[in-house]
């Protein structure tokens, strides 16, 4: 057995040998020494680019900010040494004996960055064809934010939905929420999906924040490079290159939160911890790897909107109305779950008021008056009565623990050509608002990729391999706790069911003399007399074996769901001489796996493949005043019609670093997984995918189904992409190096708009039978539906930016979107303010040495309402201001600091029904880090 494995590794480790040995000389060779550090504060700067100028042969500067270039070249020889953020300077050498020390200058970063999201290829910022944003990494160590995913909230336009402490969801133009499936994520090119929940993961699974080189953001319609998906934005999130960034980093962040009062955080005060450690090692000039690890250790922020809630099914109609559990007998908290199992104790179908009175009487005779007068005052019409639920604190471990790893092997086999071989798992317990409030209980998540890439062309293939560990929606599984302790109603055996109990106390208490108020109150006691308190051990072993059976037998949901993606692009430019041209393809397959607890597949996996190809032409004219970009892509879904999606865009430039641009974009998106293919009871209804084999599973075709909001019959047309159309115009300007401004407006218009539509169907097989106000007359479904109104956006944004003396800087941005002809029968989820703003005031370096730094950001929204599957209601405007003080111990390579966000601890929530967000508060220290 031995033998045959080496066997089979040996012509391997041979090919290996031969690569690397390709680049070997005979030659005599000459090795440069020396150092580089920051001419204003004498710090190293670490991942400087020191190349010898007229050839590509190059090193970079290690964390130290020292550097070691060996070469077969004559000396005199003169080296250029480069790096963002300072200037370029070239050093004549004529001799290798004594080591180098070179003091950069800093110099104005703005406009200067290069982006590659807008256009897929390097260019500088400024001369971007559409609005980009982009995040470095001196922007992530000034923020005050702990995690590096939550700075993307201070860029211009971007609205953040918090389902939880980590897990947010970001977009861009509009219809946010979590798991916004309108907004692309890629992480180093993989995209950052949950293939079968079809949220994306940033802050859950991918790199350790010691790990991110830089983001970059592209608002609005991008599906023409970046396909499906990309109907309002897409972000890149790039990893450091082991080659360019060496050495071990680390950071340790250790704090508290949860300071508000009970009732806005019932979770008490609690410690935050967040620890990250990064090694980067250029072995050799052909070969470097890096490892990283990321743990986060915290107490979550819980819902407590105890608002009362009504609805038909799953739909718009639901909505926050008065009553609490002590007035309302039939009370539906927003966090409380288990309440949403509800009967009509008057109903043909449930008729437990006047069979207990029947049994009251059938022991005494003599109540029959008393019993009749109470049955003509409270026997006529509904009595609807709900289960007692539980608060989410009660149901839902606050404790969550991310745990993330990340490491890749880089084979450089010549200067422009690199295999990749990379991985990033995350594991953990969280949060995550969708149909429901799901608990994402031991998580797993990997991502897994090959990548050869040259200076003009690339091939990967990468996995997402996806476990949904002990997840388990808060809804079903309280409703099932309270079949578990006590059955609604058991035909076998009335006494011991809950809802004759209650039928049967209410009319004792009222013959007692008990008003209706009472009695209620009265009656769920006695309902609920026996029943094992949240927090016992009795109640936790209940609520364990009902979390841990898959649905429908308990609250269980599992998704082994997995992705497989191939891609490759090239850059033809050299080959056609007149134009840039680059093109593009891909192929995508998804394997749902959730054996019927999530999707339509307990019969087994649904396969899905995707395949597309994209070209872009791009073109300068007018002594390069003019650049023209035209670029198109085709993809085909297997269960819809492919989809082709141009892009033209045009760039002029007014001034010297002066830059009107103007593009039009269609962009689409196949509808997600769960659009196609749920198949979800969530307690208050049944979610469907759009698909017409789920309409048929569940006879629509033959007991049709009636709109929760309209009141007429619903018919379903083909089902669709969705497209939009969208216009952007802009300009960027930069002015004496030191004054950035950027302007866009933008107009979108979709087609096929894609949402859910709440129905109900007969139980009894006829629609006429339908009462509304008894829900033991209907189902409830939401169903994925294409709109037939012709819906479209619009808005601005516009951005500031000033570097001041001293290493000040001072950004300001505001942003504004609206929806015009939503459809009132659908439910949009264009859940976006239409006013916000950022105020963000940073210095890099002030004080003695340079050693003092801080960053102070307030953020401000307006008022909006939220539309969503699992509640629907008004968010309030809020403001927060976050904050933090740095200093940097040199000697020691590292840095101290103290911040906050949400420093006033002012607590907000970002969409209905979701937990107030209250402040963190923490210290830091950071090694290697700048």
């Amino acid at each position: 057995m031995r033998k045959n494995s080496i066997g089979a590794v040996a012509p391997l480790l041979s090919v290996l040998f031969v690569l690397f040995s390709l680049s070997a000389s005979p030659q005599s060779s000459v090795t440069i020494t020396g150092n580089v550090s920051n001419s204003n504060g004498n710090d190293r700067v670490p991942a400087v680019s020191v190349t010898i100028k007229g050839s590509s042969a190059g090193t970079f500067t290690d964390d130290r900010g020292n550097f070691r270039l060996t070469t077969t070249q004559s000396l005199p020889l003169v080296l250029v040494f480069s790096s963002i953020g300072f200037e370029l300077q070239e050093v004549s050498v004529s001799s290798a004996s004594q080591p180098l020390h070179i003091a950069l200058k800093p110099a104005s970063t703005l406009g200067t960055e290069v982006v590659v999201a807008a256009s897929r290829v390097p260019e500088r910022i400024m001369e971007s064809p559409v609005s980009v944003e982009r995040v470095g990494q001196g922007a992530i160590r000034t923020s005050p934010a702990p995690d590096y995913y939550d700075v993307i909230r201070q860029l211009k336009g971007v609205d953040v939905t918090s389902s939880s402490l980590t897990f947010t969801s970001i977009t861009t133009r509009g219809f946010n929420g979590s798991g916004n499936a309108r907004f692309n994520q890629y992480v180093d090119g993989m995209d950052n999906q949950a293939p079968g929940l079809n949220f994306s993961v940033g802050s859950i699974v991918g790199l350790s924040s010691l790990d991110v080189d830089n983001m970059e953001l592209l608002p609005g319609a991008s599906s023409a490079l970046y396909g499906s998906g990309g109907m309002n934005g897409t972000l890149l999130i790039t990893s450091k290159d082991p080659f360019k960034y060496q050495g071990v980093s680390a950071e340790v962040k250790a704090g508290g939160m949860h300071l508000g009062s009970k009732d806005k955080d019932p979770v008490g005060g609690s410690a935050y911890y967040n620890a990250a450690i990064r090694w980067g090692q250029k072995v050799s000039d052909h070969f470097a790897f890096k490892i990283g690890v990321q743990y986060v250790n915290a107490k979550d922020w819980a819902g407590t909107n105890y608002s009362n809630y009504t609805g038909t099914g799953t739909g718009s109609k639901n909505h926050p109305i008065p009553g609490t559990r002590q007035s309302d007998p039939n009370y539906n908290g927003v966090n409380v779950y288990g309440d949403e199992t509800s009967l009509d104790l008057n109903s043909a179908n449930t008729p437990f008021l006047k069979g207990a009175a029947q049994a009251i009487i059938a022991q005494n005779p003599a109540a029959a008056p008393g019993v009749a007068q109470i049955l003509a005052a409270d026997g006529q019409g509904s009595f609807l009565v709900s289960r007692t639920g539980f608060k989410e604190i009660d149901v839902i471990d606050p404790v969550t623990e991310i745990l993330k790893l990340s490491g890749g092997l880089y084979f450089k086999f010549k200067p422009n050509l690199e295999l990749s071989v990379t991985g990033n798992y995350g594991t953990g317990n969280t949060v995550y608002t969708g149909s429901d409030r799901y608990s994402l209980k031991d998580l797993k998540i990997g991502q897994y990729k090959v990548e050869l890439r040259s200076d003009r062309w690339f091939l990967r293939a990468y996995t997402t391999q996806e476990n949904s560990g002990q997840a388990f929606n808060a809804t079903v599984t309280s409703q099932l706790v309270n079949e578990a302790i006590k059955p609604s109603y058991n035909p076998a055996n009335p006494a011991a069911s809950w809802y004759p109990q209650y039928a049967g106390a209410y009319l004792l208490a009222r013959l007692q003399g008990a008003n209706a108020a009472t009695a209620n109150a009265a009656a769920r006691g006695a309902a609920d007399n026996g029943a094992p308190a949240p927090g016992t051990s009795a109640f936790k072993t209940i609520f364990d074996q009902v979390r841990s059976l898959p649905i429908p037998r308990g609250g269980l949901f599992v998704d082994r769901t997995n992705l497989y993606q191939a891609e490759g692009q090239y850059n033809l430019s050299d080959y056609v001489k007149v134009l840039d041209v680059i093109v593009g393809g891909n192929w995508r397959l998804y394997t749902l796996n959730s054996q019927g607890t999530l999707f339509a597949d307990s019969a087994g996996r649904i396969n899905t493949n995707e395949y597309g190809g994209y070209v872009q032409l791009s073109k300068k004219l007018f002594d390069d005043k003019l650049k023209l970009t035209a670029s198109g892509r085709y993809d085909k879904n297997e269960n819809f019609k492919g989809k082709f999606t141009p892009r033209v865009s045009a760039v002029i430039t007014v001034a010297p670093d002066n830059f009107i641009r103007a593009s039009y974009q269609n962009a689409y998106r196949f509808p997600t997984n769960q659009n196609q293919w749920i198949n979800l009871n969530i307690g208050s209804g049944i979610l469907i995918g759009g698909l017409p084999q789920l309409r048929q599973y569940y006879h629509f075709d033959t007991n049709p189904v009636i709109n929760a909001n309209t009141g007429q019959l619903q018919t379903f047309g083909e089902y669709k992409p969705e497209t939009v159309n969208a216009y952007e115009l802009g300009y960027k300007g930069l002015y004496n190096k030191k004054v950035l401004l950027d302007v866009y407006g933008y107009y979108s218009r979709y087609n096929d708009f894609i949402g859910r539509v709440s129905v109900i169907q007969s139980k009894s097989g006829n629609p006429a039978t339908i009462n509304p106000n008894d829900p033991s007359s209907y189902q409830g479904f939401s169903v994925s539906t294409n709109s037939t109104n012709k819906v479209s956006t619009y808005g601005f944004g516009a951005s500031l930016e000033f570097l001041l003396p001293n290493n000040f800087s001072l950004d300001v941005n505001a942003s504004s979107d609206h929806i015009h002809n939503p459809d009132s029968t659908f439910t949009t989820y264009f859940n976006t303010p239409n006013f916000r703003f950022n105020v963000g005031l940073t210095n890099s370096g002030f004080g003695g040495g340079k050693r003092w730094g801080f960053g102070v950001q307030f953020r401000w929204q307006n008022s909006y309402n939220t539309e969503s599957d699992f509640r629907q209601g008004p968010v309030d405007a809020f403001g927060t201001l976050d904050a933090q003080i740095s200093y940097k111990l040199l000697d020691i390579h590292s840095m101290l600091k103290l911040g906050a966000t949400n420093l006033t601890n002012h607590y907000y929530i970002s969409q209905y029904g979701n937990p107030a967000i209250g402040g963190v508060y923490y210290i830091s220290y950071a090694y290697n880090v700048f």
